[in-house]
């Protein structure tokens, strides 16, 4: 039988709790992804600190002040999640920061919260890549067309795996002799992804005769009749299955070929924030982690070139 979900018990509701509820559909209403209300504040809030709160007595954002936040960091620290099993020092990080982000909305929305939760730093780890000699191999592993063109489309891109699944016919665009995909990204915020000439002409071969409407990337095996669009969960497994098949010594997932674009691009001298853009971040943070993995002589070519621009111009 499947696990249930430890329940906050069953109580006229607390003004903390209505708060929280109303914060998450707040959130929802903002265009926050499902997965994210879902993981990123749902879990953490209602099935770890909520439960806390209404163990401890604490039922008001004004019960909130830097000793209880304080109390239910240690909590974590010592007695770990939702059942009692220790926790990795990112994913106490993480619960952390949806509390830090409920209680900046509880003091935005005029509550008197005397309270705030500090982050710790976390360690930066430095952020594995593929090279392109890799990203041939996982390609020559491909046993479809499908799947050497989403190889290279991840690679040449960096769109998340949600947005590859979604993407549809009619969203491979030219305008002008120039290519884009229209991605459809988080918190429904669309942006056009450059193509470059070659994967534009290999997307369009692969999806000749199907309706703008159709879902570029399909399962390869018939369900009821029909071909149904690739999951997300499919892409991971298509990427993870395809570094075992090419013999890398690497845990290959598609947020990896994420990071190698980012990287590619900024050792190209894209600017970062052009880099933010399509990627589809709404901060530079992202990016400031890609570039701590980076080596001083990337960091010497760059700021050679800037200069080496200035004085240009300055002739």
């Amino acid at each position: 039988m499947p696990t249930k979900l430890r329940l906050i018990p069953a109580r006229a509701p607390s003004a903390l709790l209505t708060a929280a509820e109303y914060y998450i559909s707040a959130s929802r209403a903002r265009g926050l992804s499902p997965r994210t209300i879902k993981y990123a504040l749902g879990f953490p809030l209602r099935e770890i600190f909520l439960p806390w709160c209404a163990d401890n007595g604490i039922t008001s954002p004004e019960q909130l002040d830097s000793r209880t936040l304080v109390r239910f960091q240690a909590h974590l620290e010592e007695h770990g999640g939702k059942e009692g099993t220790p926790l990795k020092r990112n994913s106490i990080h993480s619960y952390q920061k949806s509390v830090k982000g409920f209680v900046s909305w509880l003091k935005a929305e005029g509550e008197k919260v005397p309270g705030d939760i500090k982050l710790p730093r976390l360690e930066q780890r430095i952020v594995q890549t593929l090279t392109p000699k890799e990203i041939d191999q996982l390609e020559a592993a491909a046993t479809s067309t499908r799947d050497a063109i989403i190889v290279r489309l991840l690679a040449e891109t960096g769109i998340r795996r949600a947005e590859c699944a979604g993407l549809k016919v009619k969203d491979v665009l030219e305008e002008g002799g120039r290519h884009y995909l229209l991605v459809h990204g988080k918190g429904r915020r669309d942006r056009r992804v450059p193509l470059s000439p070659s994967l534009a002409r290999r997307i369009r071969k692969y999806v000749n005769g199907r309706s703008r409407d159709s879902h570029v990337f399909l399962a390869l095996h018939m369900q009821s009749g029909d071909r149904e669009p690739l999951s997300d969960s499919g892409i991971t497994q298509m990427i993870t299955n395809l570094g075992e098949l090419a013999g890398l010594d690497k845990h290959v997932t598609p947020h990896l070929f994420r990071h190698t674009a980012a990287t590619h691009m900024l050792r190209k001298g894209v600017d970062s924030l052009l880099v933010a853009q399509v990627l589809g971040h709404s901060s530079l943070q992202m990016i400031q982690r890609v570039y701590s993995h980076m080596t001083p002589t990337d960091a010497h070519i760059a700021v050679m070139k800037a200069l080496t621009a200035s004085e240009d111009e300055d002739e």
